[in-house]
């Protein structure tokens, strides 16, 4: 028998889901596809570090590393940010704040997130082991930075770019400064696009006592310095290039990146946020997925597959 129950919102849902129907709302609570940001970014890396394909064992380790750290973090970030969530106008209708799904299933995710993340780094190597745990302190602990600082934008960079060193010491075992130059770029290229997309919420964060850029420096600045960031993302992208020699394919490709990530910015404008979505979501699943095409065609043409 199912039975109808009508949230304080006043909407209405069956109390008995099947499980998928419980499935898909979990997928659609940590935002399953927004891997599509990060996992690019680590693919490329491992890449240039096998100079080539990294094989499959560490290929997919790495892939069940990143499903995992991404599914922990948008899991916790939800459940902290419950009571935010349900005053929030635009994020009052997700599953958590409804009721829609119970919060020990949203930390069951969180568990085993963090669980995959831990194993596929034991099964690479032994340094991805010891650091997994820094790992998910950076994914999980930015939950919290917009309670107390405006630079939150930057540690939720943090989160994605350890990706790339991740992915990179998968498959070298070692730390390098390479990595480390990418991540600086996938940290201010995501910092700079979570400032725009944090727009939406300023005058309710301004309600909620909560900190963004938007919110502490006014909407042309922080869209200023979200160009700002964006610039230097593209010269840590050459510096990268540079270090690992890569060729005249992955420049190109920083150029069309650049294009994207230009056309981003043309997109959004103080007031006008109607295309906040097109901008994060469509151009940045270009930039990142391009970046990656890019990579792999350089490695390709050098190695002349």
């Amino acid at each position: 028998m199912n039975i109808q129950v009508v949230d304080a919102a006043g909407h209405s849902f069956n109390s008995h889901r099947s499980f998928f129907e419980k499935v898909q709302l979990l997928l659609d609570l940590i935002k399953f596809e927004h891997t599509v940001f990060a996992l690019p970014f680590a693919l490329a890396s491992a890449a240039v570090a096998a100079d080539g394909f990294p094989g499959w064992w560490k290929l997919g380790w790495i892939l069940v590393a990143m499903v995992g750290a991404r599914s922990a973090a948008m899991a916790f970030n939800r459940i902290v940010d419950v009571g935010y969530d349900a005053e929030n106008p635009r994020t009052k209708d997700r599953a958590l704040p409804r009721g829609l799904i119970s919060k020990s299933a949203v930390w069951l995710v969180v568990i085993l997130g963090a669980g995959l993340l831990v194993l596929a780094a034991g099964m690479l190597n032994g340094l991805a082991l010891m650091l997994s745990p820094v790992a998910l302190m950076v994914v999980l602990g930015y939950s919290y930075t917009k309670r107390f600082t405006s630079w939150s934008h930057i540690v939720l960079g943090m989160s994605l770019g350890i990706a790339p060193v991740g992915a990179w010491i998968g498959v070298r075992g070692v730390i390098e400064s390479a990595p480390i130059v990418l991540a600086a770029a996938v940290m201010l290229w995501t910092a700079g696009f979570d400032v725009i997309y944090s727009l939406q919420d300023l005058e309710f964060d301004r309600r909620a006592g909560l900190f963004s850029l938007p919110k502490g420096v006014g909407e042309w600045r922080a869209l200023a310095l979200s160009r700002l960031m964006h610039v230097v993302a593209i010269g840590f992208l050459v510096w990268f290039g540079l270090i690992v020699r890569m060729g005249a394919v992955y420049y190109a490709g920083i150029v069309v990146v650049s294009a994207f990530i230009g056309y981003e910015h043309s997109l959004v404008k103080p007031g006008d946020y109607s295309r906040v979505n097109t901008a994060f979501f469509t151009m940045n699943g270009f930039v990142s997925v391009g970046f990656l095409l890019f990579v792999v065609g350089d490695i390709a043409a050098r190695l002349r597959l």
